[in-house]
């Protein structure tokens, strides 16, 4: 089952921030697309995952991260 998760991403400074959320996010398993905005502070991710399992994975790459839509 796909769902959107949709998370407000704090820490973000640049374009190699935003490339390092991004690469974070895609070894979660079950993304199937990620868009993240620096402008915005957020990132809305489609697929089948938890919204825990994304946050774990931003914050292990060094941002914080907090769900919007749940």
């Amino acid at each position: 089952m796909s769902n959107q998760i949709k998370l407000s991403i704090t820490g973000m400074s640049c374009g190699h921030c935003v490339a390092n959320v991004e690469k974070s996010i895609s070894t979660v398993e079950g993304v199937e697309k990620a868009v993240v905005s620096l402008e915005e502070a957020s990132a809305t991710v489609d697929g089948d995952m938890a919204a825990d399992t994304l946050i774990a994975a931003i914050t292990e790459a060094g941002y914080n991260a907090k769900e919007l839509n749940g």
